[in-house]
């Protein structure tokens, strides 16, 4: 086996995944998806997307989502720096709705998250740069293009930067609305 999965308990659906990291004096290697070992805990998506940013420190960015028909499941790995990534639940009927978890994803830990639909996803930057990789199994759609502000107060995520440094466009997402069919 090449990697650990770790379930995350609350929001239920999310997993936490490290690989298995070959080091030696040339540096290392080290598979970051391999579809049989992904299938046994459940990751069944075929990821036909790839996505790669850039961040300075103290940038958030998010909280995203796509509604049907292009809901995503994501893939997410920094490949560069550290960020605090952060999934909130938004399936109206789960236990867990509206509650979010979050994960320091970095080049050193090699951590990565799995995200499947019915979550917005964001992640702030702790390092002076990140790089974040991230695959999903459904190509990107404006229209279908959704989010919650970042500073909710309904959902109240710690994003561990002081200074935030976010998009006009995030700062402009609606608020988190209990009574809504997000999914």
């Amino acid at each position: 086996m090449t990697f650990t999965f770790t379930q995350v308990k609350s929001p239920e659906g999310l997993i936490v995944i490290t690989p298995y990291v070959f080091n030696d004096e040339r540096g290392f290697f080290m598979e970051t998806f391999r579809a049989d070992e992904f299938e046994k805990v459940g990751i069944k998506e075929e990821f036909i997307q790839d996505n790669q940013s850039r961040s300075v420190k103290g940038v958030i960015r998010g909280l995203h989502f796509q509604v049907d028909p292009h809901e995503q499941s994501k893939l997410v790995r920094c490949i560069r720096g550290e960020v605090f990534d952060v999934a909130v639940d938004m399936r109206k009927k789960s236990d867990s709705f509206g509650k979010w978890f979050g994960v320091v994803l970095s080049e050193e830990n090699k951590k990565m998250l799995y995200i499947p639909t019915g979550f917005a996803h964001g992640y702030s930057t702790l390092s002076e740069e990140a790089e974040v990789l991230y695959k999903v199994d459904e190509f990107y759609s404006k229209d279908d293009e959704r989010g919650i502000v970042y500073n909710d107060p309904k959902i109240a995520v710690d994003w561990r930067v002081s200074s935030p440094i976010v998009s006009t466009k995030d700062k402009g997402l609606p608020r988190f609305d209990k009574e809504e069919e997000y999914f």
